[in-house]
């Protein structure tokens, strides 16, 4: 039942962040599978895409304050409910939805009991979980104090298969003027970069004065 489950939220997740709408997303082939996992290997995402928009729109502040420029954005047609996602689970994987619910509930807590104790917790089908916080750096320690903390963080570090799928999916940018009309669509071919949030220049603790921990 683990591996089924595991499928389930993961396909549910994928469908959710490439921005499909609910009527398309139902019309997805099932995707192939070995032992409960997505086999990326044998299948590139043709009939998903990320779609995003390019808006025309004024700058006010930085160097190009006074001027039009293109800024891209995802598209998002609408947030999956808890009850969607446990009854659609529970459709793709053929568990029932009373099992389904007890089952995510039960992870939920754990993931709370253990991320709150400093664990990185693993989310089953996804990827892992943590806690952190923003902070800006001193130069002594003297200074050192909660006050630095900018903010609390949830960090989601997401499973290889997701970031394989994420790789894999294509890219259609919608480009509107600055009065809202299209005047350029795009199927864009990039090299498929997927940022990892536990590594990378930002996360090493460079003295931006906004340092993530």
């Amino acid at each position: 039942m683990g591996g089924k489950l595991q499928t389930a939220l993961r396909m549910l997740y994928l469908c959710n962040v490439t921005g499909q709408k609910q009527g398309e997303r139902e019309t997805l082939p099932d995707p192939p599978c070995e032992g409960g996992k997505l086999n990326s290997k044998n299948r590139k995402s043709k009939t998903m895409a990320i779609k995003l928009k390019a808006r025309e729109q004024k700058q006010y502040v930085g160097k190009y304050a006074g001027t039009y420029r293109y800024v891209m954005s995802t598209e998002l047609y609408n947030k999956l409910t808890e009850r969607k996602v446990l009854a659609e689970a529970a459709m793709r994987s053929g568990i029932s939805q009373g099992t389904i619910n007890a089952a995510w509930a039960a992870i939920g807590e754990v993931i709370k009991a253990w991320a709150t104790e400093g664990h990185s917790v693993a989310v089953p089908g996804l990827g892992t979980m943590r806690f952190g916080v923003r902070a800006t750096s001193v130069a002594d320690v003297a200074d050192v104090s909660s006050s630095l903390i900018t903010c609390r963080r949830v960090i989601f570090t997401p499973s290889t298969d997701i970031k394989d799928e994420l790789a894999n999916t294509a890219i259609n940018i919608t480009c509107y003027d600055r009065d809202g009309n299209i005047i350029k669509q795009v199927a864009s071919d990039d090299e498929g970069n997927v940022e990892d949030p536990e590594s990378g220049g930002s996360t090493s603790g460079g003295d931006d004065g906004n340092n993530p921990l």
